[in-house]
């Protein structure tokens, strides 16, 4: 895999053929939208297939997945162009395999419960699970439900673990301080809620649950870490894996003064969320620094065995006007692809942050009566392989992905050409009773 950076003068055909590949997949892998216009210092996913087939009369997607050694879902991974097709057809080319690979590690997704059908199916054979985004408590300890079978029943079906999120956080995304305090002091409460969240999971058919609560003070540690150990032992009783979202809002105070061993030894996983300092209110900057990320690991491994550790990839970006007024200045959020469309309408050129290990660009924006001034920080390539590759140096599960409502080619083609991605062993097992009418039917003319 290699990631190539556009210089001025490149062309979608000099830069394939410099690799070695054809327009199309280079297009394809890149999300490129604009064949005309590259823009210079966007940067491209190369991967050149270690082995291909070319599809004939009669194949069926199990029947060339069993011929050369992988699963299905392996072959809709390498060949994501396969989502929502009902035929094979002869003289396609599929990708088998990509090579040998660094290592493996889990994948788990967010997603709000409106995503839409096409993205998930798209996304979904890259994922071990699939965690729903989210059940809000209520005072009385009950849950705001979610319109979500369908996504739980199609997550089964690509033998995702179907993951049901849990927090206090309000429809406005911010914590309800009050809430919190009586989730972990109000017995009577607690168990209610626990009973709501069991009955959901078996109701809903999901197969674990992930508690997120924030902005507590650290004096009610205990308690926080007593309410874990009844979820957890309540929970597992009933066969379900409870996964803890930490963040450094996860407590007030400094992250690294808060002792999360005790956490980590009674839940079944823990999720890492880095510390957001770029976010919609500012300052305008990279989401979080690769310094951030490496402090928060270095930490967290001295707390939790790596091997019941992810952390969270947000693949978000923001773009700022300027200038930044604390308080008051408010970005918009921005997708990479949104990023990189943006920069070629306005004649921008990406640069790139070694520091912080993050792209951006500035602009000027004519569509007021003053022009104003713009800068946008964003996810692409190069960022994302620098976190990627956090997972085997610590050695921890694996990464979650903030959020898959919007289908990236880069990213999944990152992850999938240089890591096997682990099953859910419980959906894993799901997925073998799909397999003998998995999507795609005999090739047709």
């Amino acid at each position: 895999m290699n990631i190539y950076v556009v210089q001025s003068g490149d062309t979608i055909s000099s830069i394939a053929a410099n690799f070695g590949i054809s327009d199309m997949k280079l297009i394809q892998d890149n999300d490129l939208e604009d064949l005309e216009n590259l823009v210079v210092g966007q940067a491209l996913v190369i991967a050149k297939p270690e082995q291909t087939y070319v599809i004939k009369d009669g194949d069926t997607l199990n029947g060339i997945a069993d011929a050369h050694g992988v699963t299905p879902i392996q072959l809709l991974r390498n060949n994501p162009y396969l989502a929502g097709r009902e035929f094979l057809y002869p003289g396609d080319i599929l990708i088998i395999s990509y090579g040998i690979k660094k290592g493996k590690m889990t994948i788990n997704g967010f997603t709000y419960p409106f995503i839409g059908r096409e993205t998930l199916i798209r996304t979904l054979p890259y994922l071990t699970s699939l965690t729903v985004f989210d059940y809000r408590i209520t005072e009385e300890g009950g849950l705001i439900d979610l319109d979500d079978q369908e996504i739980v029943t199609l997550a089964k079906k690509y033998g995702v673990a179907p993951v049901m999120m849990v927090s206090t956080l309000t429809n406005l995304g911010l914590d309800n301080a009050d809430i919190t305090y009586n989730v972990i002091s109000n017995p009577s409460m607690q168990d209610n809620l626990i009973s709501n969240i069991l009955n959901t999971l078996k109701t809903k058919g999901y197969y674990a649950v992930n508690v997120s609560l924030q902005n507590i003070d650290p004096e009610y540690k205990p308690l926080v870490e007593n309410f874990i150990a009844n979820i957890t032992n309540r929970l597992n009783g009933a066969g379900y894996p409870v996964v803890v979202t930490l963040t450094p809002q996860t407590f007030t105070g400094f992250y690294q003064d808060i002792d999360y061993t005790t956490i980590g030894e009674i839940s079944n996983h823990i999720l890492l969320l880095s510390y957001e300092w770029g976010f919609s209110y500012g300052p305008p900057t990279s989401v979080t620094s690769i310094g951030t990320v490496r402090e928060m690991m270095n930490y967290s491994v001295t707390q939790v065995v790596p091997e019941k550790l992810s952390f969270g990839i947000p693949i978000i970006g923001y773009d700022w006007q300027l200038p930044y007024i604390p308080g008051v200045s408010r970005a918009n959020s921005i997708s990479t692809n949104g990023a990189v469309r943006l920069a070629s309408e306005v004649g921008a050129t990406i640069q790139y942050d070694e520091v912080i290990q993050a792209p951006y660009f500035y602009y000027l924006d004519f569509g007021n009566k003053i022009p104003t001034d713009h800068v946008v920080w964003f996810k692409d390539a190069r960022r994302v392989n620098v976190l990627l590759d956090l997972v085997p140096e610590y050695g921890v599960q694996g990464v979650a992905i903030w959020n898959i409502m919007q289908y990236c080619s880069q990213l999944w083609l990152l992850i999938n050409s240089q890591y096997d991605i682990e099953t859910d062993n419980q959906a894993g097992e799901t997925l073998q009773s799909y397999n003998n009418s998995f999507p795609l039917s005999p090739s047709c003319q």
